[in-house]
């Protein structure tokens, strides 16, 4: 790109010539009608998902490139559709942006987002632009499943088995590492780059979606709840046992945080970001004891049992070694926006 090309404000080519460059990112025969019309396999459900993300809220130059901003979005959305059970089918992009934006910024925005969406074979098929004091990206996501395989957050039921599909506290611990570049001195150049990849670059747990439907190989109604841990574990088991009318005992021991935790952060901390920090993106799955089981099996490392779901409404952090007092898990003490 020559230097002319990049230094191009949005404001310089106008809602036209952004539009026209933005096209090439999508497939040109479902581009330039007023709406996008998708196929759905007969006896299948459409399933639709928003995120909106500020700068200065959810991404930052300080900690994220362009493409990386770009990638987190469309993972953000293609994570709220393997939480629902969902195979996607497409995205539209909603922008608002100052006039001041370089051009050359939002084509690595949208390159992000297309290297995230291609590994699951996942089009962007429409948006739109419009001008904003701020700039912000509103990403719809539309997703297919067969109605016995949808996965809600109301379908949790005492007895069950709670199951993360991989660790926690690695993307908040990037995210520390990028604002806080004299942290982890004792950290591996190797391991240092696997936590800020995880807040960088995050992986929606699409592949989870298969291993569902291999172990559920009947055509009865999967017995399953679930969400993903976007806005941290803690909230996704309050969350589902709220939407349930169920507690929930999680024990501390159990709670899968990755291995350079272990020479990097004192045990309570590593617990705080795996319980508080966020944008992990892993999927946490409410099912019987015996299926549960089977599934972290096929998951391998990183995937846990980490408590079941009980009655009542309150949901307890445990020590099974007695060495911490029992601690009642509250919304209030992980992210909420307009509380910060």
């Amino acid at each position: 790109m020559n230097s002319e090309l990049s230094s191009q404000q949005v404001k310089d080519i106008g809602e036209q010539g952004l539009l026209e460059r933005l096209q090439r990112f999508c497939p040109p025969e479902i581009i330039g009608d007023d709406a996008a019309v998708l196929e759905t396999i007969p006896g299948q459900s459409l399933v639709v998902t928003t995120d909106v993300l500020v700068d200065g809220v959810h991404f930052s130059n300080l900690t994220t490139s362009p493409e990386d901003a770009g990638w987190r979005a469309a993972a953000a959305n293609l994570s709220d559709l393997a939480a629902m059970g969902a195979s996607p089918l497409g995205i539209t992009v909603g922008l608002g942006l100052p006039g001041e934006v370089r051009v050359s910024w939002i084509e690595r925005l949208y390159q992000g987002m297309t290297e995230c969406l291609q590994k699951y074979n996942t089009p962007i098929v429409g948006g739109d632009v419009v001008r904003s004091p701020v700039t912000t990206l509103a990403i719809t996501a539309f997703g297919q499943v067969n109605p016995s395989q949808i996965i809600r957050r109301s379908a949790a039921v005492v007895g069950d088995a709670i199951v993360v599909t991989g660790v926690h506290g690695a993307s908040h611990a990037g995210l520390e590492l990028l604002l806080h570049p004299e942290l982890g001195q004792n950290l591996k150049d190797a391991e240092r780059t696997a936590l800020t990849l995880a807040h960088q670059r995050p992986q929606p747990r699409l592949d989870v979606l298969p291993i569902l439907q291999k172990i559920f190989a009947s055509p009865c109604p999967m017995p399953i709840a679930g969400m993903d841990s976007s806005d941290g574990l803690a909230d996704a088991i309050i969350q589902i046992c709220r939407a349930s009318g169920v507690g929930a005992i999680l024990e501390r021991r159990q709670i899968p945080v990755p291995k350079t935790f272990n020479h990097w952060l004192p045990q309570e901390q590593a617990l705080t970001y795996a319980l508080y920090g966020g944008e992990d993106f892993e999927l946490v799955l409410c099912l019987p004891q015996k299926l549960a089981s089977t599934l972290v099996q096929h998951l391998g490392e990183g995937a846990a049992i980490v408590g079941k779901i009980t009655a009542g409404s309150t949901v307890l952090l445990h020590d099974e070694q007695k060495k911490f007092p029992d601690q009642v898990l509250s919304l209030s003490q992980g992210f909420q926006h307009f509380n910060q």
